[in-house]
């Protein structure tokens, strides 16, 4: 399946599809979003239901499934998260370094890709309310480091 793709044919039923979006909902312990799902549909099919979905289509329906659980949790959403890390001016190589998750963490959170632990959320949390604090996470980084 490549996007150069104008059309392709259903394995199963034969259909002609086309390369669209519709819109789904998704639901996750009685909360709801809509959300426009990208793939491969045929013309007759509005709802979306026979379609096939490419691995970077999925993402798109991952990342809201990943928001629906971090409201259900109580758990930072993705905007909130870059919204902290930049207000405390770290880059998400650093916050993951420091804060927790590793050094690729922080793009992960602030896409949606992963949920932050209840850990990261807690320490972002506390970090929102005194920033002075990243300091102390700064030193004890570097005296772990050292060795």
């Amino acid at each position: 399946m490549t996007a150069r793709e104008k059309s392709r044919k259903h394995p199963v039923n034969g259909k002609e599809l086309l390369r669209g979006e519709r819109e789904i909902t998704l639901t996750f312990r009685g909360q709801t979003k809509q959300v426009m799902m990208p793939g491969w549909y045929a013309a007759d099919d509005l709802t979306g239901d026979d379609g096939l979905h490419e691995p970077a289509d999925m993402k798109v329906s991952d990342r809201v499934m990943n928001s629906l659980k971090a409201e259900a949790a109580g758990l930072l959403n993705p905007a909130e998260v870059k919204s902290i890390r930049k207000r405390l001016r770290i880059t998400q190589r650093e916050a993951g370094t420091i804060i927790g998750g590793g050094p690729n963490a922080f793009q992960k959170y602030e896409t949606g890709d992963i949920l932050v632990s209840k850990a990261i959320d807690t320490a972002l949390r506390l970090l929102a309310r005194d920033p002075t604090r990243l300091q102390e996470l700064r030193t004890e980084d570097q005296a772990v480091r050292a060795g």
